[in-house]
C-alpha cells in the first residue's frame, strides 16, 4: 500500500473528526429549515428515476423512507451527502432551498422505532 495515500487518508479522517467536533451538537440535532412538502416534489423530479419516493425498496437505490431510518441519518448528513460526488448517483447541482426543501422531506419520513414488549 502507498505510504503517501495511507498518510492523506489519515489526515483527511482527522480533519473531518476536527471539523465535526467543531460543531454544537444541539446545530446537528436542529430541525432543518425546508418545506417538506415542496421536498417532495423535487425528490419526485430529480430524484424518483432512481429512487423511490415512497414506501420502501428491496433493489436498487434506497428509498427515501429507508434513507430516512438509517440510523446515522441528520440533518448533517443528508446535507454533506448531497453536496458531495458519488460515483452512483449522478452530479445534479441542488439550490440550497431545493437541499433543504429535500432534508426537511426525508427527515419528516423517520419513523420512530417501535417499542420494545
Amino acid at each position: 500500500m502507498n505510504i503517501e495515500l495511507v498518510n492523506r487518508a489519515w489526515v483527511l479522517s482527522r480533519l473531518l473528526i476536527a471539523t465535526l467536533s467543531a460543531v454544537p451538537v444541539s446545530a446537528l440535532a436542529q430541525q432543518p429549515e425546508g418545506n417538506p412538502l415542496t421536498g417532495r416534489q423535487t425528490a419526485a423530479a430529480l430524484c424518483a428515476p432512481c429512487h423511490q419516493v415512497g414506501g420502501t425498496r428491496n433493489d436498487g437505490p434506497p428509498s427515501f423512507l429507508d434513507v430516512a431510518n438509517m440510523s446515522s441519518t441528520t440533518a448533517l448528513s443528508l446535507r454533506v451527502f448531497l453536496r458531495s460526488n458519488h460515483r452512483e448517483m449522478p452530479n445534479l447541482m441542488v439550490s440550497e432551498t431545493d437541499t433543504n426543501d429535500l432534508i426537511a422531506y426525508i427527515l419528516g419520513l423517520k419513523q420512530s422505532p417501535a417499542p420494545r414488549r
